[in-house]
């Protein structure tokens, strides 16, 4: 923490007691009206320059209590220069302006005077130091806020680094696709450059030559004559590492690079060697230049492009290089320099305290404390400005605003992020100078005000230097709603939340961010708006029905969808609640919002788990409890076990729909329903782009690029005229009769009656839905709801199908290995270890050691193993009760390998490869490349499936001209022929509601 450094007088016991009952200078407050603080109460300060921190988590209840009680006395929140407490333990309103009674005007008050008369101005006279004549010095005011860092990673230079490595990329890109564009460039220059004169070349190259060296030295110099070491010495970190990369990259080029790029980046000179494709010496001097920030200065700047614009004509023109050998170099020195600031942090100039206190004064304010009024580690206020309660000489507190250019890069990739995602929503800009966040956040301050909402009045603002802007706004005192406690969350409350809200919504204005801390509850009573800077004027429908739906969640979570309904239909009206319904969607509300929901269903999981052990457990201990009275007539025995078994099931059955518990957006749009029954509830169509969607791309991409390439080497129309077509009808047969094997499969993990010709329809159009998911979603996700309609409960349809996932997950891998063992040791005379077996262990035992080791990857799968046992477990204990069931999903699993590995045989056989190959050999590629295929992100594994099973047949032993046509015909009978029927028997399920 920072305060003043000097020693107070009454530490050096130079000062007399002051009067009883006056406060501290800076009396704890409370917090500004843009946000919610957090208590920081004062004490006095060792002379060790603040050593001796003092933090809110510290501070004694009792000393908060005394704070609160002072401050919301009328005398106290009146006396000017006392901002009260920031922890707001009870609702204060705002502070009215300074009333000094009786007292003349010209007279200072008394509680601004120390015991001997001195004028009391915020920072206390040390022993030895002559008394203030009112004249004040910044550093003498009393300044409590976190120490800040000395060094920040800024995002803004992992997005310049980013774009760097895509600008090589691209340039690579052209030299290798445009050889021709190149190579003609490079000659237009060769024969402009010829024309210039000899001198003018001499003359270009020695200034060039001296100047790159001579700037960044005086540069250097003159920062470190203003105390600047620690820039400079990132700029040598970043000319050595600069060095570095270009020494490597010649290298590269030299030795492994492609023709075309050799060619682009390289100029032959007169003793017959090649020019150097990165300037070694000019790179490290570009990223020093940038490191150093000389591009912020704009006469320095001037003298940086002047010399390198100079260097690059004196080169190009003297044919010592090429234009994309100039434009590479530049682009390292430029990325390495970014990248290099990114890793080890930027020097921290954001502005602190003591610089906000000159500010004020600069705008006619007369500052005596200031403090944060927030708590800096909260990741939810990071982008949103630094929040400051200052005390006044003057008059009553203020709050102040700081904005600077960190904080306006904090939730940049997120914000690009949701421009690109979200459709129909005006996500603002995601690239703001610090005038433009600052004339928004004044606007929408004065438009609120004028739409006639509670909101706190913007006073002042400023600008802080280059880096920042201030904005100063009254005190308003109070707490936030999420302080509050539940049963101080009033219905009246409510009303007044949705009035400021109505109030916005008729001048077409959006808040943007209705979350809890943004409302601020005022001593009488009143919601006060706050945090308006991410707001929006002249709002269209859809943003401000999400503000009606963010509120709704927002009140919902504390008080439940029934009267957080009710207060918005009172206020708004059914008609404006029933419109934001298609709003009311976890993608539309705010991140606190989503983290919070998706606890609270975490949370309604676990208790829905525990409801069904629990009846579980009470259905076994009944069911030994009668154990001795069973009677010993077999048939009469088989009976009773029959009904105990459908009590069982009842009694499973409505221990689950008890413990089944609606979520909070499904409770809200239930309360609108009643009020409104022809309401809209389906979700609108917000989500542009998804995760999933985007990997899926890209992985596809990158497979038709791979498939592509391999292609161009075949001529197709010659390998199909020469493949045997009895082998191509078996391979049809196998396919086919892997249907019936996942049936097989399915069927045993489920103890209930289900038809089996319709659970093989399932199977068929689990390959049309294996076109649009991936494999490992959209099978399961059909499994799944094939099996709740043909009868099976919700929680035993999700275990029966987990419970095959996972036996075939352990049949796979132990296939996998017996397969790979043999297939290392065919050839072998005796038995010995297999590469492959003795691999693959390898890598899954560093697989648990990094999972074991790392927190968050032990969690997870903790968690997951956990669910697992909960629900899968129990169905497998069942499932080995009952033989019969057990044979079929072992044996349908086994055929189901079978069969496609003899699917793959007979496609291979089908191109003359039968003898080039082991059934081991094909049986390890089938089971790898099935693997990878279920972890693929693209579409039933497209493009990594066939990669794979290429890669491990050519691996294999079989010639690439022959594993590219039969991995082609393998996955043309077991994937892409199927979509057709698939979709036939997707359609038929639909229509007879069996999915």
């Amino acid at each position: 923490m920072i305060r003043d450094q000097e020693e107070t007088a009454e530490q050096q016991g130079a000062a007399p007691p002051r009067e009883a009952g006056a406060p501290d200078v800076l009396a704890a407050g409370t917090a500004p009206g843009p946000t919610a603080g957090t208590a920081q109460p004062q004490g006095p300060r060792a002379a060790d320059q603040g050593k001796q921190q003092r933090t809110p988590a510290t501070a004694s209840a009792t000393e908060k209590a005394s704070t609160i009680e002072k401050a919301e006395r009328p005398e106290a929140s009146a006396r000017p220069g006392r901002p009260t407490a920031p922890e707001r333990q009870e609702p204060v309103g705002r502070t009215p302006v300074s009333d000094q009674g009786d007292q003349p005007p010209d007279e200072p008050l008394e509680h601004h005077k120390t015991a001997d008369g001195a004028p009391r101005t915020g920072a206390r006279r040390p022993e030895g130091v002559p008394q203030d004549t009112g004249d004040f010095h910044v550093d003498r005011l009393a300044v409590d806020e976190p120490l800040l860092p000395a060094r920040v990673h800024r995002p803004a230079d992992l997005l310049r680094l980013l774009l760097g490595i895509a600008g090589i990329a691209l340039v690579l890109a052209l030299a290798t696709f445009a050889h021709g564009t190149t190579q003609g460039l490079k000659n237009d220059i060769g024969q402009g450059a010829g024309a210039a004169p000899p001198l003018l070349i001499n003359l270009a190259g020695l200034a060039s030559s001296v100047l790159v060296l001579i700037v960044p030295v005086a540069y250097a110099v003159e920062r470190l004559i203003k105390r600047d070491g620690l820039r400079i010495a990132d700029g040598v970190l970043a000319a050595v590492l600069a060095h570095g990369v270009s020494l490597a990259t010649d290298l590269w080029v030299a030795e492994a690079a492609p023709a075309s790029i050799r060619s682009a980046l390289t100029q032959p000179l007169a003793n017959g060697a090649l020019s150097a494709p990165v300037h070694s010496y000019l790179a490290p001097v570009i990223a020093y230049m940038t490191a150093v920030g000389m591009s912020r200065r704009p006469r320095w700047r001037v003298a940086m492009w002047c010399v390198l614009l100079l260097d690059a004509f004196a080169v190009l023109i003297g044919r010592y290089t090429t234009p994309f050998a100039i434009v590479v170099t530049v682009l390292i020195g430029w990325t390495v320099a970014f990248g290099t600031l990114y890793a080890v942090g930027s020097p921290n100039v954001r502005p602190t305290g003591q610089n906000l206190l000159a500010g004020l004064r600069r705008v006619g304010f007369r500052p005596v404390s200031t403090m944060r009024a927030e708590d800096p580690g909260n990741p939810e206020h990071a982008d949103r400005g630094r929040r400051y309660l200052v005390a006044l000489e003057d008059g009553p507190p203020i709050d102040v605003t700081v904005v600077d250019r960190e904080q306006q890069a904090q939730g940049f990739f997120y914000r690009v992020w949701r421009r690109l995602s979200l459709r129909g929503i005006n996500q603002r800009r995601s690239l703001q100078s610090l005038r433009q966040a600052l004339e928004q956040e004044a606007l929408l301050a004065y438009a609120a005000i004028a739409a006639g909402a509670n909101a706190p009045k913007l006073i002042a603002t400023s600008e802080l230097g280059p880096d920042a802007v201030m904005l100063v706004y009254e005190h308003i005192g109070g707490r936030s709603f999420d302080a509050l406690a539940d049963e101080e969350i009033t219905d009246e409350l409510m009303h007044s939340a949705w009035r400021q809200v109505a109030a916005l919504q008729s001048r077409r204005i959006a808040h943007r961010r209705l979350v809890g801390d943004a409302l601020l509850v005022d001593r009488s009573g009143n919601i006060v708006l706050t945090d308006l800077r991410g707001g929006e004027i002249a709002a269209g429908d859809v943003v401000l029905r999400m503000d009606i739906a963010q509120l709704l969640a927002t009140c919902g979570l504390r008080v439940g969808a029934e009267r957080a309904v009710a207060a918005a239909v009172e206020v708004l009206g059914p008609d404006a609640v029933a419109d934001s319904l298609p709003l009311l969607q976890p993608i539309a509300l705010s991140r606190t919002t989503r983290a919070t929901l998706r606890h609270l269903a975490r949370e309604r999981a676990k208790r829905e788990r525990e409801a069904v052990l629990a009846a579980s457990q009470a259905a076994k201990e009944a069911r030994e409890a009668r154990e001795a009275h069973r009677p010993q007539d077999r048939k009469a025995l088989r009976a009773v076990r029959n009904a105990e078994k459908s009590a069982e099931k009842r009694a499973l059955e409505e221990a689950s729909e008890e413990a089944l518990e609606e979520d909070l957006l499904a409770q809200i749009r239930r309360q609108v329903l009643l009020i409104r029954p022809t309401a809209v509830i389906e979700p609108a169509k917000l989500e542009r782009l998804s995760p999933r969607i985007l990997i899926s791309w890209i992985a596809g991409a990158f497979a038709a690029y791979v498939l592509l390439s391999q292609l161009t080497n075949f001529n197709l129309g010659d390998v199909i005229n020469q493949a045997r077509w009895v082998w191509v009808l078996v391979a049809a047969f196998f396919s086919g009769l892997t249907y019936v094997a996942a049936a097989m499969s399915l069927l045993g993990f489920v103890t209930e009656k289900v038809s089996f010709l319709r659970t093989l329809l399932a199977q068929v159009a689990g390959d049309f839905v294996k076109l649009v998911a991936p494999t490992a979603i959209g099978g399961v996700a059909l499994n799944t709801r094939f099996l709740q309609r043909a009868g099976v409960r919700p929680g035993l349809a999700v275990a029966s199908v987990g419970a095959s996932q996972l036996f075939g997950l352990g049949s796979h891998i132990l296939l996998l290995l017996a397969f790979g063992y043999l297939t290392g040791t065919e050839h072998a005379p005796q038995i010995s270890p297999s590469r492959t077996v003795i691999a693959g262990l390898l890598t899954v035992a560093v697989l648990v050691l990094v999972v074991t080791a790392v927190p968050v990857l032990r969690k997870f799968v903790v968690t997951r193993l956990r669910s697992l046992f909960a629900g899968v477990v129990p169905r497998m204990l069942d499932i080995l009760q009952r033989p019969r069931k057990l044979v079929t999903g072992i044996g349908g699993m086994l055929l189901l390998t079978g069969a496609n590995v003899m699917c793959l045989d007979a496609s291979i056989r089908a191109f003359g490869g039968g003898d080039q190959i082991s059934y081991a050999g094909i049986a390890v590629a089938f089971l790898a490349g099935n693997a990878i295929g279920s972890a693929a992100p693209t579409p039933g594994g497209v493009g990594a499936v066939e990669a794979a099973l290429i890669g491990a047949l050519t691996f294999g032993g079989l010639p690439a001209e022959t594993a590219l046509p039969a991995v082609l015909l393998f996955r043309l009978m077991v994937f892409w022929l199927p979509v057709l029927p698939g979709w036939m028997a997707f359609t038929f399920l639909t229509r007879k509601g069996e999915i």
